[in-house]
């Protein structure tokens, strides 16, 4: 069978149908479980002061505050998505001839990286092993990834090595610290991307936190000022409506929400196991890569020729039609993981039982086994 997935279709899909769960079941059926549910906690009085100058004059004394406190460095910059920041960051550094210089725990980094580098006429490596890292002399940046899409942590030495080696070549240090500025310091005690000695980190405001999808970056005043211009230039800059978010999210973060699910996770995990799945531990849950979860169905059903982003997505698609639990690959945008990864630190986990939780994912493997054998795939990614 030749299917290649759409990734707009299924997207679209997905968000049909979370639709049609909110109309019918109403906002709190859902469980997301992404961990990039977000939050938009504002007031009316927030809301009185979202204007074109009344909000940035009142809201980016305390976006500085807060953001400082959590990311370190001199100044902070409010952004409308990571990656705008990422773009901004390296239009602004990176001359073309030059080379970006990535190092990261585990493939592939975010896509805005090497497509940036592309549009200024840079070259892109990517590094994770440690050993085989290397700083070439017509190198004009070093990207760090604190944490993968997939919760793969960069140990502190590692990260400590890569600064040392770059600043050997005075050469600047990014840390795409996107849910890292979270993890790393709440489960593994890490310090800030910019107390490590990294130039410039940006986080962002809906993973592991309860803010808005946006970005913040955080470094030296030069340099925020410097990308600043970039951003205003290009419209990349958080309007007030998102600022306010950010710190509403940033006042509600505790570490401990993460700790406790780093503690949870062990148990739930032996209960899959015991169900003879193989999940992969995460610092706050569990996840199936798409190469184990075709494994799962093929002991089911047999071998079949679709590609494991497929099956994968299709899991995500009936986990979320029939247990109303979200996940990434049925609503993520294109390009991103098609792991099935269940963030046990989410607020929405309350919602269920480690029980339930383990019956849903179960389940969901018997009905991906059934759509499979059916030949009903395409119809469940987009009809």
């Amino acid at each position: 069978m030749s299917i290649k997935l759409d990734e707009i279709k299924k997207r679209e899909k997905g968000l049909k149908i979370i639709n049609n769960k909110i109309q019918t079941e109403g906002i709190n059926s859902l469980i997301d479980l992404t961990g990039l549910a977000g939050g938009f906690d504002v007031t009316p009085e927030d809301i009185s002061l979202l204007e074109t100058y009344a909000g940035p004059a009142v809201f980016d004394e305390k976006i500085q505050k807060l953001g400082i406190e959590h990311l370190g460095g001199e100044k902070v910059l409010p952004l409308n998505r990571t990656t705008s920041g990422i773009a901004a960051m390296i239009i602004t550094y990176v001359k073309e001839g030059t080379k970006i210089v990535h190092y990261l725990p585990e493939k592939p980094g975010h896509p805005s990286i090497p497509r940036t580098a592309q549009l200024v006429g840079a070259d892109y490596v990517e590094y994770t092993d440690i050993n085989d890292f290397e700083i070439t002399d017509n190198t004009s940046l070093v990207v760090i990834t604190g944490t993968t899409m997939d919760h793969e942590v960069i140990s502190e030495d590692d990260f400590r090595y890569v600064i040392e080696k770059a600043k050997e070549k005075d050469i600047m240090v990014f840390v795409d610290d996107a849910s890292g500025a979270r993890l790393r310091r709440a489960v593994y005690n890490q310090p800030t991307a910019i107390d490590l000695g990294a130039d410039l980190s940006v986080t962002s405001t809906d993973k592991l936190m309860e803010g808005p999808r946006g970005g913040l970056m955080a470094g030296s005043k030069k340099l925020i000022d410097e990308i600043k211009l970039t951003v205003n230039q290009y419209g990349w800059e958080a309007q007030a409506p998102l600022v306010v978010g950010m710190i509403k999210g940033l006042k509600k973060y505790s570490p401990e929400r993460i700790r406790e699910a780093y503690v949870q996770k062990d148990k739930l995990i032996q209960k899959l196991i015991e169900e003879g799945l193989k999940p992969l531990p995460t610092p706050t849950g569990f996840m199936f890569k798409e190469d184990e979860i075709k494994n799962v169905i093929i002991n089911k059903v047999g071998d079949m020729n679709v590609p494991s982003d497929i099956i994968a997505t299709v899991y995500s698609m009936v986990l979320l039609e029939n247990y109303n639990i979200v996940t990434i690959p049925a609503v993520g945008m294109p390009g991103a993981s098609k792991t099935i990864r269940i963030d046990w630190s989410a607020k929405d986990s309350d919602k269920l039982t480690m029980e339930q939780m383990v019956t849903a994912i179960t389940d969901t493997f018997d009905k991906t086994a059934h759509i499979c054998q059916e030949n009903k795939i395409e119809q469940e990614l987009y009809n």
